[in-house]
């Protein structure tokens, strides 16, 4: 028979579902970001309970995989004083004539609505190892960002 007459599947058509790219290396988290791992989690199994749709359980048990491994690679690092800008660290600093503030946090809790940015963001790259008073390069210029204080989140 000509494969022009047989019958291809529905699903045939259809984009292949990926897993969700987890990001390479270490998992450091603070407490808060361990938390909200936990309550995805959490949100996630009781979702994955009560959904009859096939189509969308898949893909919160597809979701699930990607936070439960998340929480199992976690580290939590506790937020420590230091002069120089570390994980954990609350930062205010100057850019571009502006003044702002965010914490540098893991992959998972960053939220730049809240002030929280990623370690991986370049703005942390950047800011990592500086201290109060430093001028920074980013975005190609030499001193770009003022650190203008270093602590603990609030």
């Amino acid at each position: 028979m000509s494969v022009a007459f047989r019958r291809e599947s529905d699903e045939e058509h259809l984009e292949p579902k990926f897993e969700l790219p987890v990001p390479p290396g270490p998992n450091p988290v603070t407490e808060r970001g361990y938390r909200l791992i936990e309550a995805k989690v959490t949100l996630l199994e009781a979702g994955v309970q009560v959904e009859t749709d096939d189509e969308r359980r898949k893909g919160l048990v597809r979701e699930l995989r990607y936070w439960r491994t998340r929480l199992a690679s976690a580290e939590i690092v506790a937020p420590r004083e230091s002069e120089k800008v570390v994980f954990g660290s609350r930062v205010r600093f100057r850019r571009e004539g502006r003044e702002q503030e965010i914490v540098i946090v893991g992959h998972d809790e960053a939220d730049r609505d809240k002030g929280t940015v990623s370690q991986d963001a370049p703005l942390a790259r950047a800011l990592i190892g500086g201290v109060e008073g430093d001028l920074l390069p980013f975005a190609g210029r030499e001193d770009a960002i003022e650190v203008l204080e270093v602590g603990l989140p609030r």
